[in-house]
């Protein structure tokens, strides 16, 4: 049936703890971890520890999506697994991707003596991770592959765009102003806030 977020918060203030919670079944010890993962649940997010799907237990994951709110919770052959038995992992890459995100916009804040408000820079979050998440789902779909992958083939373009763009490399815009200024006004329109 799922817990109602905002009781548990209460009663994590309460206590300290979410432990004991009334409305939840304790699932003891080692082999309770191991079980958590693999409860009937819609969304599975691991978000403390790394390596805890691997090829043992990914066959067991019954959640729809898997969300890695840890460091490479997710072992190479588990992702294989969960892939081919239609779990959509929002890799670690995506969905903890906030925090650096919010140190960028620090620094650009910092480099241009600005200060934005918590709303702002809420939501030029919410704005870029929802676009590289939707620009990651693309690439998933147009090429078939998983998340992860489809995730790493993103960070490649747009890593292959900048080097295009500033001329470091031949084949870029060096030397083709008109060019380079189109590049600049699409990339100022789809990545600036």
């Amino acid at each position: 049936k799922g817990l109602d977020v905002y009781k548990v918060l209460e009663h994590k203030k309460k206590t300290g703890s979410v432990i004991n919670y009334p409305e939840a079944e304790t699932i003891p010890g080692e082999e309770g971890n191991q079980k958590i993962l693999e409860l009937e649940v819609d969304i599975l997010v691991p978000a403390a520890l790394e390596l805890v799907i691997t090829e043992k237990n990914a066959p067991n994951v019954k959640a729809k999506i898997v969300a890695e709110a840890a460091n490479g919770p997710t072992t190479p052959e588990a992702d294989k697994i969960l892939h081919e038995n239609g779990v959509f992992v929002i890799p670690d890459i995506l969905a903890n991707a906030g925090g650096v995100t919010v140190s960028y916009l620090e620094w650009v804040q910092a480099l241009q003596r600005l200060w934005w408000d918590y709303e702002d820079v809420d939501r030029m979050l919410k704005k870029i991770i929802t676009k590289a998440f939707w620009d990651t789902v693309e690439r998933y779909e147009k090429y078939n592959i998983d998340p992860r992958t489809a995730a790493m083939v993103l960070a490649v373009e747009r890593v292959k765009r900048a080097i295009e763009l500033r001329g470091i490399f031949p084949g870029g815009f060096l030397g083709v102003p008109e060019k380079r200024e189109e590049e600049m006004k699409k990339i100022k329109e789809n990545y600036m806030f």
